[in-house]
């Protein structure tokens, strides 16, 4: 037995925490040690591993359940599919048999992650924090359970971070240098340019790093993107609890010019999506994004994603891989009926040789007026130009298959025939 000190910063004074560690603990008989479920979690979509693959590997062939978490800060109302790479890993965990924790970033989420950010991301209010969060459970339940003998557990880092005190604050910021912060990419950047890092930036991954102190875990889940903030709670871990934890960094889904998906670039597919908004979502994604997204969004063999992509590398039409791509992300997140429904809804709208494939899409948000997205995002070239395609009858949502009858119609979303070749998709964003 060895009982271990850890010093902890969540109250209004420092207190001594006893932790008594069991070398030789009991096996968990639920945990599935099977080489092939933890190869394929520990290979398939991942790009890197800390400390290192043969060491979690190791670990998790042991049979000792463990403690994973991925957090995700609610800047927004949805989760979209970037983020369920990484919560699908989770899902893995839990099947395995280990325990498994969603963190909702209440507290880090009115600081403001500056990862990737060129400029200080705006500060959100509790109140929005809290009402971005309120469908995040509902909308991943048909990935993770939360339900059963071993469910999913939901926290927010609000019930340690807000408890800590500016002396709590100074003492964790002793942990780190400014060398060490200055090494994020975006803050070199910034500074090159000219543009202000603000202190409270600083401390953001401060704050991510407690909360594995703070729950006491084995292991964090997260994008590439966040590997500097799970390192740093990887160090903390180190430092105040003398434990190791293990970070796997999932590769991103990227379009060929490598950006993420987002609402700025038009291509997310919101979990709170109907199926058939998700399915013709997915069908605007660029060709280069198809094989990466069998990889690391869906459970499709690695065998068989070596054929499609053989097949595209040889001539065959990429929307068919599309298409079956588009079945697996819908199927995942509703059901196999809703897939084909989506599918067959697309398949009528889409396939009648009126539409083409590869059309433009723009992301616009509700009550915005027609005319003005259409000029804003140059699909016509001037108000006068609008107001004569409607005045002629020209303009036509070939969803709804309703012409636009008035100068002030509003933008509702669908994909919009404008003349005789004009073609624009329009999304709406929440």
């Amino acid at each position: 037995m060895c009982v271990c000190i850890r010093v902890d910063y969540t109250g209004k004074c420092v207190s001594i925490l006893v932790t008594m560690v069991f070398f030789g603990a009991k096996k968990v008989s639920k945990v599935d040690t099977d080489p092939q479920k933890i190869e394929e979690l520990l290979t398939r979509g991942v790009e890197n591993i800390f400390p290192n693959k043969d060491f979690l590997k190791k670990k998790l062939s042991e049979g000792i359940q463990m403690t994973f978490y991925y957090g995700i800060d609610p800047t927004g109302p949805t989760i979209h599919v970037g983020h369920l790479i990484s919560i699908r890993k989770l899902a893995q965990l839990q099947k395995l048999g280990h325990k498994i924790i969603f963190l909702i970033g209440d507290f880090t989420a009115m600081i403001g992650d500056p990862t990737d950010k060129v400029a200080t991301r705006k500060k959100l209010s509790r109140k929005e924090v809290l009402l971005n969060c309120k469908n995040y459970q509902k909308q991943i339940a048909h990935i993770i359970s939360f339900s059963g003998s071993n469910k999913a557990l939901v926290k927010y880092n609000s019930e340690w971070l807000s408890k800590m005190s500016f002396q709590d604050v100074v003492e964790l910021a002793s942990h780190f240098t400014v060398q060490q912060i200055l090494e994020r990419d975006m803050f070199e950047k910034r500074i090159e340019e000219g543009k202000p890092v603000y202190m409270h930036e600083f401390l953001y991954p401060l704050m991510q790093g407690y909360d594995s102190v703070a729950m006491g875990v084995d292991g964090e889940l997260g994008g590439n993107d966040q590997t500097f903030n799970m390192l740093a709670g990887r160090d903390l871990m180190k430092t105040l609890q003398g434990k190791e934890k293990f970070v796997l960094v999932s590769k991103l889904l990227v379009d060929p010019t490598g950006k993420k998906m987002g609402k700025s670039e038009g291509n997310m597919v919101a979990l709170d999506q109907t199926p058939e908004d998700m399915f013709g979502k997915v069908m605007s994604w660029s060709d280069g994004m198809i094989v990466p997204a069998y990889e690391i969004v869906t459970d499709i063999p690695m065998s068989e994603i070596e054929t499609i992509k053989k097949n595209i590398e040889a001539g065959a039409n990429p929307r068919d891989a599309k298409v079956g791509l588009a079945q697996e992300i819908v199927a995942m997140c509703f059901d196999v009926d809703a897939a084909e429904k989506a599918k067959n809804n697309f398949e009528k709208t889409f396939s009648k040789g009126e539409i083409p494939e590869n059309i433009q899409q723009v992301v616009v948000a509700h009550g915005e007026v027609l005319g003005d997205v259409l000029v804003t995002n140059k699909i016509i070239d001037s108000k006068t130009e609008f107001k004569r395609l409607v005045d002629e009858g020209a303009i036509m949502n070939m969803e709804t298959s309703k012409k636009v009858t008035e100068w002030s119609a509003l933008v509702e979303k669908g994909t919009y025939k404008i003349g005789k070749k004009r073609f624009v998709r329009v999304v709406t964003s929440h």
